[in-house]
């Protein structure tokens, strides 16, 4: 027999497969509050009080503020059917009573039994009791489905075997703010907690990347949980009135959709810093992952200005989302705001030092603006993970070239974080470039395994830079298949240049320029290619970056790459000076980089190498 599908209004939910549905649209809503929801749309339109709620759906020996845990669910089952409070469609409250839910009609009838009903000594139901046989029914289910998953972890002794949490994920907090401008400050605080329970707690912590991908997704916490391979889940949402925050957390045993845990938080502005440690704080206790008293008091946060913190916050929601270029004036006001905080000074460091990086920033303006910043963050917190990763990309790396310096600095990062995947990464670029090939393949390897889903292309890009083509094309294809992305294409024709595949190296750099949003450079290169093969291109890449050169910064170590490849040497070594003049970081790549084979030989060439302090590879 089935609970059917019932329908209110313009919404379906679906008993069976746990589901509530506007139109044809799966909707999310969280475990509990869907679990109150069919309770209520069961009911009959009769009156369910608090006290019913709590028996059924929160075991008595679960720690949790069952009041705060019924009006959270209330509020979310309200946002989800667009109910208003004063004026209800559906969901009524009864002061100091219960709730009472109205409008429901039954879409799948329940299958009934022939044998049940034989001739002659039953007779079916008459409609008029169908609806309430049926309702009954259902609720009869519903009780013994919560009771199952109250009691069924008990032990033959009769004591309950509490759940083991050892790992956890923290999903994305969902914004309940109705405004989509407030999602900075979900994710912000859902990488805070994050952050701040791998410090609370000797939990393995799931990175923010790995999680991130299921940020919206309406799937089960148990098959979630499966994908991440961790026993816990922590979800929740947060909603922004006005300069106050309401939060709510709870926390979920995966293996058997349990709940462990749940509280509710109403914070000021100058209390919302303080917020993720003291959730982070009470899960590892209620875990009982606690680590010692004294480690924890390290993680107690100092003071942050509500303002300072909401505009270090926006720039870690862009830089994040890709958006790096965006990030570095909300970073730059988070350290006017307040110039004490040492992760806005991170995160400014990273601005500049990516920005020299990746070629949208002059190095010459950029790379002593990112060492400042790097400086001070490190001067004001010495035991901050991102500081030292900071000091070691843009003090040792890109501005002293000093890389043997930058890896104790980044193992020194990794010492207070084990798990930041940024250090893992630099450390892996560095060793390619010391001409140390394989222990930079594993080093990228376990950042990868530490956030799979931050660089897709990163272990592509390693095999491509230690002339693995194979492997790179292998890796790229396979991750292009689950997600595209532009940086595993433009790895991809690197790779299929390096092996000489002059076609697919072609089209495969129109599907990343697409990707990037370059329509008309990808429909140029497709007609350079088909008028003059790999050197028209070239040479239409070369016209279009001194063009552009007029307009913004453009690396002549870009210059330098497309003039090797076309076999131009005096061209190519001319724009290598001037990237060593200018400083520019690319070029600690130079005896990695296909584009410079041709002149491995060239004394001129192996002058360069010397200059930069890199250990000859040729």
């Amino acid at each position: 027999m089935t609970a059917g599908t019932l329908t209110f209004g313009e919404f379906e939910l679906d008993c069976d497969r746990f589901q509530l549905r506007r139109g044809a649209l799966p909707l999310r809503l969280e475990r509990k509050p869907l679990e109150l929801l069919i309770l209520l749309a069961t009911s009959g339109g009769r009156l369910v009080t608090r006290e019913e709620i709590a028996r059924l759906l929160w075991p008595s020996e679960v720690f949790v503020d069952t009041e705060h845990g019924i009006n959270t669910a209330i509020r979310k089952i309200r946002h989800a059917l667009r109910d208003d409070p004063d004026h209800p469609r559906f969901l009524q409250t009864v002061t100091g009573k219960g709730y009472r839910f109205s409008g429901v009609t039954t879409t799948s009838q329940p299958s009934v039994e022939t044998s049940s009903f034989e001739a002659g000594t039953h007779t079916l139901p008459s409609q008029s009791h169908r609806v309430a046989w049926l309702t009954a029914f259902v609720a009869v289910v519903l009780v013994a489905v919560t009771a199952a998953a109250i009691f069924g972890a008990r032990s033959v002794h009769g004591h309950t075997a509490k759940p083991v949490i050892t790992s956890v994920a923290v999903l994305p907090l969902d914004n309940l703010s109705g405004d989509s401008t407030q999602d900075y400050l979900a994710d912000g605080m859902t990488d805070e907690l994050t952050t701040m329970l791998a410090k609370s707690s000797t939990l393995r912590v799931i990175s923010r990347t790995s999680v991130m991908q299921f940020k919206g997704a309406h799937r089960p916490l148990p098959e979630i949980a499966r994908q991440l391979n961790v026993d816990g889940i922590l979800e929740g949402s947060l909603a922004r009135t006005g300069d106050n925050l309401h939060m709510t957390v709870q926390l979920i045993h995966a293996p058997t959709d349990t709940h462990l845990w749940a509280e509710s938080y109403d914070r000021s502005p100058n209390d919302l810093v303080t917020l993720p440690h003291d959730a982070a704080l009470t899960i590892a206790k209620v875990t009982h992952t606690a680590t010692d008293p004294a480690l924890a008091s390290i993680a107690q946060p100092k003071y942050i200005s509500p303002a300072a913190h909401d505009a270090y916050l926006r720039g870690h929601y862009l830089w994040y989302a890709g958006n790096d270029q965006a990030s570095g004036p909300y970073f730059l006001k988070a350290t006017q705001l307040q110039p004490d905080y040492a992760l806005a000074w991170a995160g400014l460091s990273s601005y500049y030092g990516a920005g020299s990086v990746d070629n949208y920033l002059d190095p010459r303006q950029a790379i002593p603006l990112s060492v400042a910043a790097a400086r001070k963050s490190i001067e004001l917190d010495p035991t901050l993970p991102e500081a030292r990763v900071v000091a070691a990309a843009a003090i040792d790396w890109i501005n002293d070239w000093n890389l043997n310096a930058a890896l104790d600095d980044l193992h020194r990062a990794i010492q207070l974080d084990p798990a930041n995947s940024e250090a893992w990464h630099l450390r892996s670029k560095m060793l390619i470039q010391l001409n140390r090939p394989q222990e930079g393949i594993e080093e990228q390897r376990k950042a990868m395994e530490i956030t799979p889903f931050e660089r897709p292309w990163g272990m592509a890009y390693v095999y491509l830079q230690t002339r693995h083509f194979d492997d790179s094309i292998a890796d790229a294809t396979q991750r292009i298949e689950g997600a595209p992305n532009p940086i595993l294409w433009w790895v991809l024709s690197q790779a299929y240049g390096g092996k000489g595949m002059e076609k697919e190296s072609e089209q495969a750099l129109e599907q990343a320029l697409l990707l990037w949003n370059q329509t008309t450079a990808s429909e140029s290169i497709h007609r350079a290619f088909a008028r003059g093969g790999r050197s028209a291109v070239l040479r239409w890449r070369i016209d279009d970056l001194k063009a552009q050169a007029s307009k913004r910064y453009v690396s002549p170590y870009l210059l330098a790459s497309y003039y090797g490849q076309l076999g131009d040497k005096q061209q190519a070594l001319f724009y290598l000076d001037e990237s060593l003049r200018q400083h520019a970081p690319a070029i600690l790549d130079v005896q990695n980089d296909t584009s410079f084979d041709s002149l491995h030989t060239d004394p001129h060439y192996r002058a360069i190498v010397q200059k930069i302090g890199l250990p000859p590879a040729w």
